[in-house]
């Protein structure tokens, strides 16, 4: 009787039935897709697999809940890149002792081979701080024994000052097969700014060419620039036998020169170098203090494995001191200025530099201390990357934004070689992401440019030196100032920095 009067009603208004049974069925479909979703969810909340522990666990962005589940050969495995820095400057930074008690960085299910006796065996390796894990209530029962914090446990989650700065300042070797190991640099590079903001030194020592044989060598290269005035460059070549660095260490010496890292985690310069041309003698004496949270800690802008295959291209990037303050003396020919907590900044760099470019800058901006920066392989004339650009405050680091491009007004002009070239005068780059935004307008106050192809041609590289389509190189300083939001909070500031790019 039912079926019949089912099927009578159907013939009767078929439209109105067959909208109906659709809407059941998408019914009966959403109710059994929730009950299959909560169905999984309760099982891994029960599989000791889980990656978790506390009250918040951190996962990548676009990690799906179908694929938390970790462990076993042949799982689905995900990483955290730079977890230190997420646990420093983010999870256990002091913007959010408020609201974070503990934080437990784990690592679980981690795929292994462990090779004794000449037999290879396939292990499940994980690894936490034991203290950590304890107070989140994520340590596992222990069989025997004890398990405590060791001294690796303590340096990666609370390093001293130097401990910190020489994990990210070190000196690194070249890969195996890096194209044109001859443009191998890396270097220390220090700036520091005059009480008057008139005048300001550029200080870098250089290690050049492939490390790994014998054509190789140092270089303190110092520049003294005057705004609006001229600019002095002093250098001294030092052969490889006399210079010393190390890949576990920040310290370099070149010769009489050297980089020494403080027990406190200041940085002692000292330098001699004579002025190209005149030969005056230049000598330094600076102690370097960065500001306590305030760094970038960098990674590898490119980078390739050492393997067979060849790297066309490598580059590695760290600011320890991103907001520094400089003591101490530079003089030149007995003629001294002394330096008293002035403005600061230190980077180091590593990679080929063969045909590569760049667009960077580091400013004071108010409270705030911003780093942005590109680069530009020798192989990407036809496509640009976005730029990064890193915001800081007191409390460490405050935002990431990724403006596309950077809007140049080229309105100075100054003599490079005897050829006048056009070069900014003004530039402005701004992005939103989600709720944040960020405005950045600098007004440049002085600059100055070599060109690139000069030492190619010392060299006899005349047709490289051709192909270089911005061939000069342009140092700036001037003034930044910044607005937007970031955290639902307004951000604003000015101050003084430095800039560059080609031309």
């Amino acid at each position: 009787m039912i079926t019949l009067i089912a099927l009578r009603n159907l013939a009767h208004r078929p439209l109105r039935s067959l909208f109906l049974l659709f809407g059941y069925s998408l019914g009966v479909g959403v109710m059994i897709v929730l009950l299959a979703i909560g169905q999984a969810m309760l099982a891994q909340a029960r599989d000791e697999k889980l990656v978790g522990g506390g009250q918040v666990t951190v996962l990548p962005e676009g990690m799906n809940i179908e694929v938390m589940k970790t462990g076993g050969i042949g799982g689905l495995f995900f990483s955290i890149a730079n977890a230190r820095f997420i646990y420093r400057q983010l999870l256990a930074s002091p913007r959010l002792s408020r609201d974070v008690a503990t934080v437990a960085p784990q690592i679980d299910g981690k795929l292994l081979y462990l090779r004794a006796h000449g037999v290879e065996h396939t292990v499940r390796a994980a690894g936490e701080i034991p203290s950590h894990s304890a107070m989140v209530d994520a340590l596992p029962p222990l069989i025997a024994g004890s398990w405590r914090d060791d001294d690796g446990d303590r340096r990666w989650a609370s390093p001293t000052p130097h401990e910190l700065y020489t994990s990210i300042d070190h000196f690194h070797m070249p890969p195996a097969h890096v194209a044109h190991p001859e443009s191998w640099a890396e270097w220390h590079y220090f700036n520091v700014l005059s009480p008057s903001g008139k005048k300001w030194a550029f200080i870098s020592y250089i290690v050049g060419g492939d490390v790994r044989g014998t054509k190789w060598g140092g270089q303190i290269a110092v520049s003294l620039r005057e705004q609006g005035g001229r600019t002095r460059r002093f250098t001294a070549n030092v052969r490889r036998e006399e210079v010393h660095f190390s890949t576990d260490s920040a310290d370099l010496e070149i010769g009489t020169s050297s980089v020494h890292l403080l027990p406190d985690g200041r940085y002692a310069l000292r330098a001699t170098a004579r002025e190209n041309g005149s030969g005056a003698p230049l000598r330094l004496d600076l102690v370097v203090t960065p500001a306590p949270n305030i760094l970038f800690p960098g990674g590898s802008i490119a980078e390739c494995a050492d393997t067979d295959e060849s790297c066309p291209f490598a580059s590695g990037y760290t600011v320890p001191g991103l907001r520094a303050s400089a003591s101490g003396s530079l003089c030149v020919s007995g003629a001294c200025e002394h330096y008293d907590d002035a403005q600061s900044y230190h980077d180091h760099n590593w990679g080929v530099w063969h045909g590569v470019s760049w667009d960077w800058g580091a400013t004071r901006a108010g409270a705030y201390t911003l780093l942005y920066g590109r680069v530009a392989p020798p192989d990407s004339a036809g496509t640009t990357q976005p730029f990064f650009v890193y915001l800081a405050d007191s409390l460490g680091f405050r935002a990431l934004f990724r403006p596309h491009e950077i809007a140049y007004e080229d309105g100075r002009t100054i003599e490079i070689n005897g050829r006048d070239v056009k070069v900014p005068s003004r530039a402005v780059m701004q992005d939103a992401r989600g709720a944040d935004t960020l405005r950045i307008e600098l007004d440049i106050e002085d600059a100055i440019g070599s060109d690139t192809r000069t030492s190619l041609i010392e060299r006899g590289d005349a047709a490289d030196a051709r192909r270089i389509l911005k061939p000069y190189f342009i140092q700036m300083k001037g003034r930044a100032h910044i607005s937007g939001r970031v955290g639902g909070s307004p951000v604003a500031g000015s101050g003084t920095g430095f800039f560059e790019t080609y031309r």
